[in-house]
């Protein structure tokens, strides 16, 4: 009788642990977003052409198509999305059906929270601190960040999101700059504190930036050691958002462009919003 006791407590204890660390990390997710919310700016400038006179011809492409004349620049956009997020490899992706909301706010960070609908219930965050998931919405699977390596990771991700969501965050300024690659496609290098990450962005005749790709520093290999390999995806199913025209639809994944590519994420926008009090008209 005193072990059934004594093992009670203890898996009272265990519940109660995990149960505040749950807790916590939604409290950690719920002020991160506010964070980033905050950094909209409060009086926006509005876009011109003049502003991108002087960037390469696929990159006035790229701008051309996603934002119209007069439209604000509001660089801080949240994303609601479902789709579908592989907790395997390319030869056994082991899909699971995925809901996820996202603030974007590059380059400053992100926040992308999911969870799972089918399956092993799955559920956590992706910020550019931190990353944790748990399975049964209490036992963790996966908590990291903290480190450089995260960091640099997560700034490939987020501003590589930009280029599908948030084109006003990569407009010619401090920390941001273009270069001619070919006919249809420029390169953005977006600089932060001790952060660079350079982007190819590949537009069609209309502007639509349908591929991107970039070396991100990732440790997403069979010896699970971080180094600069090959990601992008594609982009489709664009749609106007105010004064703007964004993809509602991306498959991603690593090594991209070789044999190995394998899309381990696949999304499709349910909708897009600008938090602040000034939306696009």
């Amino acid at each position: 009788m005193k072990f059934v006791v004594a093992l009670a407590i203890v898996l009272a204890v265990v519940l109660a642990g995990l149960i505040w660390l749950a807790l916590y990390d939604k409290r950690a997710d719920a002020a991160e977003w506010r964070r980033l919310a905050a950094l909209q700016p409060e009086d926006p400038r509005r876009f011109s052409d003049t502003m991108v006179a002087q960037l390469p011809e696929p990159a006035r492409r790229y701008f051309g198509y996603t934002i119209a004349p007069g439209t604000p620049l509001l660089p801080v956009v949240q994303i609601d999305m479902t789709g579908r997020f592989s907790l395997g490899t390319k030869d056994d992706p082991r899909y699971q059906p995925m809901q996820a909301r996202q603030i974007l706010a590059a380059p400053e960070g992100f926040v992308w929270s999911m969870r799972t609908l089918g399956g092993l219930p799955l559920s956590g965050s992706d910020t550019g601190r931190w990353t944790r998931f748990r399975m049964f919405w209490l036992i963790p699977v996966a908590r990291m960040g903290g480190t450089s390596d995260h960091e640099r990771s997560a700034f490939g991700r987020y501003v590589t999101e930009a280029a599908f969501w948030s084109p006003a965050a990569l407009l010619p300024g401090p920390g941001i700059t273009w270069a001619p690659v070919d006919g249809d496609t420029a390169r953005v290098t977006v600089s932060h504190a001790a952060l660079t990450q350079s982007v190819d962005i590949t537009v069609d005749t209309e502007g639509r930036p349908v591929q991107v790709a970039f070396q991100r520093w990732s440790n997403a290999n069979p010896q699970k050691v971080h180094r600069l390999q090959p990601f992008g995806g594609y982009l489709s199913d664009f749609r106007k958002v105010g004064g703007y025209r964004l993809a509602h639809r991306v498959e991603a994944g690593n090594m991209f462009g070789t044999d190995d590519y394998f899309p381990f994420f696949v999304a499709d926008i349910s909708a897009i919003r600008f938090p602040g009090r000034h939306d696009a008209p």
